[in-house]
């Protein structure tokens, strides 16, 4: 019984201690231009064809996107994401469980970074949009 708890213990922290950092940094609701770059993100990914890995596993784009938009919404209703900038971060660069980086591989390209990928797709838009 012991060990079990301290597994439900070490369990416990390993879900609640990424999230720390977030706790303590709350943002005000995301203007409508930044809320209109992070649609466009998701929107990007699952237009894509690209793979996402998290944890191990590839996933297709709009299997990504859809839980991109689900961390963004826990995001929104815990006032964490303010920013594009603060989305890549939050919820498109890694996991929040295991806090293993998340990869994008599109057609005949090596893997690289979510949150590389994300970031230069931001800049892409926005010059765009200039």
């Amino acid at each position: 019984m012991k060990r079990f708890i301290r597994q439900l213990r070490a369990c416990t922290l390993a879900t609640l201690l990424p999230l720390a950092p977030l706790a303590a940094t709350h943002a005000a609701p995301p203007t409508a231009a930044a809320n209109q770059e992070i649609e466009h993100l998701i929107v990007h990914l699952r237009n894509s064809g690209c793979e996402f890995q998290r944890n191990g596993s590839w996933f297709d784009s709009k299997q990504a996107a859809d839980h991109l938009r689900k961390k963004y919404d826990y995001l929104l209703r815990k006032d964490w994401v303010a920013t594009a900038e603060d989305f890549i971060t939050r919820a498109g660069s890694e996991s929040s469980m295991s806090s293993k980086p998340y990869q994008v591989r599109c057609a005949n390209q090596a893997a690289e970074p979510s949150a590389t990928w994300l970031r230069t797709e931001l800049e892409r838009y926005r010059s765009a949009r200039k």
